[in-house]
């Protein structure tokens, strides 16, 4: 698998939707969890967890997909 570095725009873009997708996937999963009458806290933790790093995933990628403003 190739690193960060060396994705293309169009890899960028859409690796940037599919990890988009997933933190939908997890928003979902988790206030569903959180709604249950039983609570795995441990469950939910790691969920939140993944989620965060799924979203710094997404800002970096976005990041990297601006324009650099001194070029």
């Amino acid at each position: 698998m190739r690193g960060m570095e060396s994705l293309d725009t169009e890899d960028l873009r859409r690796r940037l939707n599919e990890l988009s997708n997933e933190h939908g996937v997890l928003d979902a999963a988790i206030e569903s969890l959180s709604e249950s009458a039983y609570v795995d806290q441990l469950h939910l933790r790691r969920l939140k967890k993944r989620k965060l790093q799924i979203k710094d995933m997404i800002s970096r990628i976005e990041s990297r997909l601006i324009p650099d403003l001194d070029a």
